[in-house]
């Protein structure tokens, strides 16, 4: 049979679905009464039941949004807020139940946590079923634990930090996820501790019909640096789940952080995630993402340079085959003089499948002297497919270097007839090209690191149709 597809991600390994066998799981809805439940069995603080009681009025009060992709499907009735697997936290893998630590050996986790990672954590469906930590981190003073934890082992460093760089009033979602956030990660590195290998969090969603609402906080402290990895995937099911976690980083004087995330959602999964950073004087943080699966996305990462001289660079890809309305992109409000911004996104649709780069450059009357380039293109591999780009770029000072550059178009008819020319069937030149153009972006990926990051970012290209 000749190959004349490029096919989309191969998902078997992320498909696997284990029994919906939870400890427990909310009724399905959002109510004030679900909530205060879930904050009692979490026994949380009286203040943390407050904020997400408040934040629930919020959510009530903010309509959703009509700009980008149609999110009518969504009925928070049909979904559970809350599951907790039957798993306690465990800081051996040998602990975790069997069924669950299945699951993670199949995606590499465990593997890679050994070979390449300084820390890990896990969370199956709404709570963190396994976190470690090397021992000389811990005996410089790094904390890297679950929010659950944190919220009651370091309450003045989670309160003063807690949804500050993403208010509960940014948008629906946000507010949404301050009332029913559970699990995720929090960490901290003091001033001037240099962390050489990465930690990594990852977030599987197995119970269908439910939402997934992790909480991730990282503060790198004055002079500090980190690498820190986020992965996520869930299998596939017929009814709608619901991904609205929520990212905040604060990167400190001269700190220097590189977020790195892979988001496999299945594509029944509607991913409305949000993600912040706050960047001080000389500082930068560096995002590395990839987005794939999940039927809509709503994906915009957002650097505020408060710093004179902070720094952010944004790389990016995303992958749409059909069903898929991936509406990504990058947000940077510059604060301070002497600031950058650099933006290279790229895009790949197929089989119908939409890719919308949506982005926003800012640079306020204070911040002379700034610097900002983006760059983002787009490829099409058929006549059905949809690629849009829309910016807005708001330039409030003349004295400033911007620059930006589109490009949405087809594989060309030249270069693969070169490339055939040169011996190569007419798949393996469309995949090439393909490969070459998504080089930039997966080159930055930290594949070394998890079996999983290296499955997604070969883009498995190949495939047949009758």
């Amino acid at each position: 049979m000749e190959k004349n597809q490029i096919d989309e991600i191969n998902r078997n390994i992320y498909d696997i679905k284990n029994k919906d066998n939870y400890d427990f799981k909310s009724k399905k809805g959002l109510t004030k009464e679900i909530i205060s439940d879930i904050s009692y069995k979490k026994n949380e603080p009286e203040w943390m039941k407050e904020f997400r009681i408040k934040a629930l009025d919020v959510y009530n009060k903010l309509e959703l949004p009509t700009w980008g992709p149609d999110l009518s499907e969504l009925n928070m009735d049909d979904i559970s807020i809350y599951v907790k697997p039957k798993s306690k936290l465990n800081n051996s893998w040998d602990d975790v139940p069997e069924d669950i630590k299945n699951t993670f050996d199949n995606l590499g986790i465990p593997e890679a946590e050994k070979e390449s990672l300084a820390g890990v954590g896990a969370q199956y469906d709404s709570e963190v079923v396994y976190h470690s930590m090397k021992e000389d981190l811990i005996k410089q003073g790094v904390i890297y634990t679950d929010m659950e934890t944190a919220v009651r082992e370091y309450p003045e460093l989670v309160k003063e930090h807690f949804m500050k760089c993403v208010p509960i009033y940014d948008h629906k979602f946000v507010a949404l996820h301050g009332a029913v956030w559970s699990g995720g990660s929090f960490v901290y590195i003091p001033k001037g501790v240099k962390v050489d290998i990465p930690l990594q969090s990852y977030f599987r969603l197995n119970s269908p019909e439910s939402g997934q609402f992790e909480h991730t906080l990282i503060i790198v402290d004055e002079g500090a640096s980190l690498h820190f990895i986020e992965g996520c995937s869930a299998p596939k099911y017929n009814k709608v789940n619901l991904h609205a976690g929520c990212v905040e980083l604060f990167v400190k004087e001269n700190a220097y952080l590189r977020y790195s995330t892979i988001e496999n959602w299945s594509k029944n999964m509607l991913n409305l995630n949000t993600k912040k950073a706050i960047v001080e004087k000389n500082a930068q943080v560096d995002w590395v993402s990839g987005s794939f699966g999940s039927k809509i996305s709503m994906l915009y990462p957002m650097s505020i340079l408060n710093g004179e001289g902070s720094k952010t660079e944004f790389t990016g890809i995303s992958f749409a085959g059909k069903g898929q309305n991936l509406d990504n992109g990058f947000k940077v409000v510059h604060n301070a003089p002497n600031t950058s911004s650099v933006v290279n996104a790229k895009s790949i649709s197929k089989n119908g499948g939409k890719c919308t780069y949506r982005s926003l450059v800012r640079i306020n009357e204070n911040a002379k002297n700034s610097k900002s380039s983006v760059s983002c293109e787009s490829l099409m591999l058929d006549d059905i497919s949809i690629s849009d780009t829309i910016p807005v770029n708001e330039i409030r000072n003349d004295e400033v270097e911007f620059s930006h550059e589109a490009k949405i178009g087809k594989i060309s008819d030249k270069t693969i007839f070169y490339l055939m020319s040169r011996g190569l069937s007419e798949e393996d030149a469309k995949a090439m090209i393909v490969r070459g153009f998504a080089y930039p972006i997966s080159k930055e990926l930290p594949v070394e690191y998890a079996v999983e990051m290296n499955n997604l970012i070969n883009l498995e290209l190949e495939g047949q149709v009758g």
